[in-house]
């Protein structure tokens, strides 16, 4: 018998997924590709900002970005370490598939590392969850998580289930289960936000998780009425309204900068190894290159790499998507 999550499809949830739909196909029309792609790096701290004070971390987005740019910060040296995690984490975004279980526990490792001792590995001992000194949820015995993961994973690379749905009968499904000793809420969102950006590219570019954070006490209200109802489908409205709020006010600004990633663009006349583009481009840093110009050209789908399998090959060549040429042409 096939494992199927609890959650009923409700006209709400219908009536949300066609309006998250509707905002999506306006803002993809009247969005300047070129213009989002400046507020890449913006929204990027932004999630990891939320993401994290819904978690407890002190860090302002300043400091998040002051990290981002290598610069020293005061602060405490554990909220530091998660920021840096957070951001070596969605470094990796573009290559993790939402539907492949190894690929969620190297997240784990990365987002945890430094942070506890169980980093890329399932929970060995009992955890549950807690609202000040109350038990407010017992999470499933230790022995049984791999069976309940392998289950969620096989739905999600089954279910038909629109992927505004899936995204989020996966997040409650996993919070459930609390398959980690630690960090079981971040690496939640985290897998929401890549199904979706698997989904749709356009939520690469919005912090779904800067609004949950605004509304947190709603958010674990939701993952407590859907575990009393036994059903996904109040955390599931919690997170469509979330979504739609963000695409509807997540206007990208306008700029006539010309960004690292269509400077990359331009340079990209064939298929090129990255140590061609660094020197084309006139850059001397491999740090600053791949941060800058690379992973957010891979993130919005500008570039693709010839060898996807085998991202460290020493033969990788990037080469531009269909996307990529498109812009490339209209800026020039």
């Amino acid at each position: 018998m096939k494992y199927q999550p609890p959650y009923t499809i409700t006209p709400l949830i219908v009536n949300l997924v066609a309006k998250i739909s509707e905002a999506i196909g306006r803002r993809t029309v009247l969005t300047d590709q070129a213009k989002v792609l400046r507020l890449r790096r913006i929204n990027r701290v932004r999630t990891i900002h939320a993401s994290l004070a819904i978690e407890g971390n002190t860090l302002s987005e300043a400091q998040i970005t002051a990290i981002l740019e290598g610069k020293r910060v005061i602060a405490p040296p554990r909220e530091v370490q998660e920021v840096k995690n957070a951001l070596a984490a969605y470094d990796r975004f573009h290559i993790w598939k939402p539907n492949v279980e190894k690929n969620l526990l190297e997240a784990h490792r990365i987002l945890m590392s430094g942070l506890i001792d169980e980093t890329g590995m399932y929970r060995q001992g009992g955890v549950g969850v807690m609202a000040g000194k109350q038990v407010i949820h017992m999470a499933p015995p230790a022995e049984q998580v791999p069976y309940l993961m392998a289950d969620l994973f096989r739905w999600l690379a089954a279910t038909d289930a629109h992927p505004l749905i899936a995204c989020s009968v996966f997040h409650y499904a996993f919070e459930f289960i609390h398959p980690f000793a630690d960090g079981n809420g971040r690496m939640g969102r985290l897998w929401q936000s890549l199904i979706l950006a698997r989904w749709n590219a356009l939520f690469a570019d919005i912090p779904v998780e800067s609004l949950i954070f605004q509304h947190q006490t709603a958010y674990y209200q939701a993952i407590q009425e859907s575990t009393r109802q036994s059903d996904a489908s109040p955390f599931v409205v919690f997170m469509l309204r979330m979504i739609l709020d963000t695409v509807r006010t997540s206007t990208p600004e306008v700029t006539q900068e010309v960004t690292p990633e269509v400077r990359l663009l331009s340079v990209l006349t064939s298929e090129m190894t990255r140590q061609q583009l660094k020197e084309t481009l006139g850059l001397k840093d491999n740090e600053h290159f791949r941060k800058a110009y690379l992973l957010p050209a891979l993130d919005a789908g500008l570039i693709e790499m010839t060898l996807p399998d085998k991202p460290r090959s020493s033969k990788q060549k990037y080469r531009l998507t269909d996307k990529g040429r498109l812009l490339r042409d209209s800026a020039n």
